[in-house]
């Protein structure tokens, strides 16, 4: 009997998951071929409601889906990819927490669908300190470094040590950085009535934008809208402006000033995967460049999509953006690639036009710019929820979210922190390693 063929599939986000569901569905049924997916986690986030889990508005694993449940036939390894040797077909993967144990995968069509992680671009202190938000530990750290900030306010008696637990600083005026301080922003205002000691003028909340508009992939006029919105709260907005540099007593921003705070949100910027360096096929900007099949010049059998790669767009001469509604379709692309190369149907070009863009800016408010359409304020906000819960996998989460989002309207918010993600004490970094899960933006229309 012949040895099957074997598809290996690295990373356990949108493009790696959703390549892997697509070859189920092309392949599964084929006893000739073998399907196996490697993730650091056993779950696949939904990276686009990570703000609402921060803010104690959905449960932590309401947003999670175990991999194995998503997929019905292809094998499933949890472990740490530690290198790949394009040469000889092979990937080595280690799994166990305290005494590591290593294996080979062998492959005869791999799929590089790795991810990003945070790009801190050298600022001092940030790694060490900032919380980005990219994972579900990063979340969690977050809302217990908020809460740890309210109790340890509550009972301080010196107004500048208060005021450095109080000021809560974001970086970055891009999707994640509106989404996330809007939320904190709602979760501290509505937790202040259990803190009788605090007051709502005691609490600052600074949002760092290097850019002049915030929201730059949407039209400006819904970046200008977003901007007064959260101003109109309270929010203070530091455009075309840097953080410089971050230690535990406070931030430096590019002007000079500093901002007595202890918590810094790094949403400015995704780096490619760090394993992407070793690797000896072409790259530009740190990721893979692929052709508009997906496929990696020189190394047959090998694709790469998602964050982790450089698509090109024949339609504006540029690339394509790493957004999760590109990855989803890619994925499918990559899935029907693969399967023309073993014969079964024919290869096609990746071609697709973002269909359109969502945020949420905190209190049933939002911004969407789909198929053209400029929406704001409530109907943003409703389209958001709406089209994210329709993209949730599988219906078991999407009840859970809906009775989520349900209680939201009668009870108050959660105050107690998370075990799980207790997070480093205050003036400390955050202690969750990153997985390799892509940046997500709402993948409208996707599968």
């Amino acid at each position: 009997m012949s040895e099957p063929v074997r598809i290996l599939i690295l990373g356990g986000g949108f493009a790696g998951v959703y390549a892997a569901m697509e070859l189920e569905r092309r392949l599964g049924r084929d006893s000739g071929v073998a399907i196996t997916i490697v993730s650091r986690d056993n779950y696949f986030l939904f990276t686009p409601m990570l703000h609402e889990v921060a803010a104690s508005d959905l449960d932590v694993t309401h947003i999670v889906n175990p991999i194995r449940k998503l997929l019905k036939r292809a094998a499933f390894y949890q472990g740490e990819v530690q290198s790949v040797d394009l040469q000889a077909r092979r990937v080595r993967v280690c799994h166990g927490a305290e005494v590591p144990h290593c294996h080979d995968l062998e492959y005869d069509h791999l799929v590089l669908a790795l991810g990003s992680s945070t790009n801190f671009f050298g600022t001092p202190g940030a790694a060490e300190l900032a919380f980005p938000m990219r994972t579900l530990g990063d979340a969690l750290a977050l809302r217990n470094r908020v809460l740890t900030s309210l109790e340890e306010a509550d009972s301080e008696c010196c107004a500048a040590t208060r005021a450095g637990l109080l000021n809560f600083v974001v970086t970055g005026g891009g999707f994640a950085g509106v989404e996330t301080i809007g939320a904190i922003h709602d979760y501290v205002r509505e937790s202040l009535r259990f803190y009788p000691n605090l007051r709502a003028s005691d609490v600052r909340m600074v949002l760092v934008h290097s850019g002049a508009t915030l929201l730059p992939e949407l039209d400006p006029r819904l970046g200008r809208y977003a901007e007064r919105v959260l101003r109109s709260r309270g929010i203070e907005i530091r455009l075309e402006t840097k953080v410089a540099s971050m230690t535990d007593r406070g931030v430096t921003l590019s002007d000079g000033e500093v901002l007595p705070s202890r918590t810094l949100v790094w949403a400015a910027g995704n780096a490619p995967h760090a394993l992407l360096g070793t690797l000896p096929c072409i790259r530009e900007r740190g990721r893979v460049l692929v052709d508009d099949h997906l496929r990696v010049g020189g190394f047959p059998g090998v694709w790469a999509l998602g964050d982790c790669a450089l698509v090109p767009d024949p339609r504006t001469g540029g690339f394509h953006p790493p957004t999760a509604q590109h990855a989803s379709r890619q994925a499918k692309v990559v899935a029907n690639n693969v399967a023309a190369a073993l014969g079964r149907g024919r290869a096609r070009p990746f071609a697709f036009r973002t269909l359109g863009q969502l945020a949420s800016i905190g209190h049933r408010c939002g911004v969407a710019q789909i198929l053209g359409l400029r929406f704001s304020g409530f109907v943003a906000w409703w389209l958001w929820r709406t089209i994210y819960l329709a993209k949730l996998p599988r219906i078991e989460r999407k009840v859970r979210v809906c009775l989520d989002w349900t209680l939201d309207l009668f009870f108050s918010k959660d105050l107690v922190q998370s075990p799980a993600g207790g997070g480093p004490p205050l003036g400390r970094g955050r202690a969750v390693p990153a997985p390799e899960t892509p940046p997500a933006r709402v993948p409208v229309g996707a599968p």
